[in-house]
């Protein structure tokens, strides 16, 4: 370390060469001025040389903040706008993994020789849902002030938006794309349940024409009811995420589908129930988890911002109502079967989630478990009866979806402050009204024309090898394509 003289020595030295002046009191001791004397004698000379001409520090300018660029101050508001739609965009992302929760149950709970075309739908159908929303199903769920109070309403083709719909004056909570990203990730969802319930004898090409129309005409008109400002906005109906708009409306369409396809081969015989085993519980369960974990940024996200009481109420019911499902359905199924029934445990899951879609933002914690327990009970009763009615839905798609959703939206009239439980009657009436005449008109008018289901062959055979020629586990399955 250098002694104080010698230290005091090179400022001098330092500042003799930048033009200033020692600080008053910071002399060297008078015995080591001669060192000091040398070094500045020294340096003078060097700077006559280079003709350098001294340089004068501003000590103040140089400590201050250095001054921000006209107009880039951001405002309180500025920042929550922000976190608002950043939590937004999360949210997005939450929803658009549970696409990935359905491929896995949908696979999990059917045959191991149909999981390549499970898995090709839902690929498929994300895609479709987000291309179809962006060419006109955003514009018509969406339509404008024009329309409010009304039945219909469209604002045009594609989706495009002017500086204002980047910013706050748009939304307080989200830009315009924001807007329409997270709504289509929603529609894709509606064409992802009636999958499900169609599985293992449905051709794929009609499939795929029905989720087109279905989710780019049918999901929009009926959202725009109350999510766009229509008639069912202006009666005071609620269904804060979607147990009605999304789940039921998807059920409807599960069961128009399970109608006009018929069961699949082997299911009822001789006047018997014959269940066909889902190939891979794990896998359905991971599923589940899956849904559950995106379900947090389905009903959070549809608080439209980060508001931390209203995004944590959410959760929690969402939450509770998810857990109640699962213990009721397991009990349900042990009264009812003798035994606990994983599958059925699952769709308790799903139940509780999907009957407290409507009302997460308004019922208290206590409510939701209930709502959650009687989902649960629900979810049961119906893939029961279902079956014995001979209508088979592989994964229980509508038991979960339409009866549980139709569940959800009715308990917001029950359980919901200042809610009217006729006004929820009459939204949920409306939408299957709608929905599932329109999806059974389009299932007979493709069955009519390029037909809806696959030969016995085929069926039998499996619609891996029959429809795409590739198997989901080589090496490992009974049918190969040696």
């Amino acid at each position: 370390m250098m002694s104080n003289g010698r230290a005091l020595a090179v400022r001098g030295a330092i500042c003799l060469v930048l033009g200033m002046s020692l600080p008053v009191g910071a002399e060297e001791p008078a015995a080591e001025a001669p060192v000091a004397e040398a070094l500045a004698a020294e340096a003078a000379p060097a700077a006559e040389a280079q003709a350098v001409e001294p340089v004068k520090v501003d000590v103040a300018a140089a400590v201050a903040e250095p001054a921000e660029p006209e107009g880039a101050t951001m405002s309180a508001g500025d920042i929550l706008f922000w976190i608002n739609n950043t939590w937004m965009l999360v949210a997005t992302f939450m929803v658009f993994i549970m696409h990935l929760g359905f491929a896995a149950l949908e696979a999990g709970l059917t045959q191991s020789k149909n999981t390549v075309n499970i898995l090709f739908k839902n690929v498929c159908i994300i895609s479709i849902g987000l291309l179809t929303y962006a060419l006109m199903g955003f514009n018509l769920m969406y339509p404008g002030e024009a329309a409010a109070g009304g039945y219909f309403g469209f604002a045009g083709f594609g989706i495009a938006t002017d500086a204002a719909g980047l910013t706050s004056a748009y939304n307080p909570g989200y830009t315009y794309w924001t807007d329409f990203i997270f709504q289509g990730m929603f529609a894709a969802t509606a064409a992802t349940i009636v999958s499900g319930a169609v599985a293992e004898r449905i051709k794929l090409g009609s499939f795929l024409i029905f989720s087109t129309v279905f989710v780019s005409i049918c999901y929009p008109i009926i959202g725009m009811w109350h999510w766009g400002g229509g008639w069912l906005a202006e009666r005071g109906f609620h269904d804060f995420a979607g147990s009605t708009l999304v789940h039921a409306v998807g059920g409807w369409g599960a069961l128009a589908g399970v109608i006009a396809l018929g069961p699949r081969v082997g299911k009822y015989v001789n006047g018997r129930i014959k269940p066909i085993m889902g190939h891979n519980m794990p896998l359905a369960c991971i599923g589940v988890f899956l849904l559950w974990f995106g379900w947090y940024g389905f009903n959070g996200g549809s608080v439209l911002s980060a508001e931390p009481g209203a995004v944590s109420l959410v959760v929690v019911t969402t939450s509770l109502a998810a857990a109640m499902g699962i213990l009721a359905a397991a009990a349900t199924s042990v009264v009812m079967q003798k035994r606990p029934d994983l599958s059925m445990a699952l769709n308790g899951a799903l139940a509780g989630l999907v009957g407290i879609t409507a009302g997460a933002d308004v019922v208290t914690p206590l409510s939701a478990v209930l709502i959650g327990a009687i989902a649960g009970v629900l979810v049961v009763v119906s893939v029961i009866t279902l079956d014995k009615v001979k209508l088979d839905d592989p994964v229980g798609a509508i038991s979960v979806h339409l009866v549980c959703g139709i569940w959800g939206t009715l308990a917001v009239g029950i359980f919901g402050a200042d809610k009217s439980f006729v006004t929820q009657l009459t939204g949920t009436v409306a939408a299957g009204a709608f929905a599932f005449p329109f999806a059974l008109a389009l299932f007979y008018g493709l069955k009519a024309t390029i037909g809806i289901r696959v030969t016995e062959k085929e069926e039998l055979r499996g619609l891996d090898l029959e429809e795409h020629g590739m198997e989901s586990y080589a090496g490992f399955q009974i049918f190969t394509m040696q």
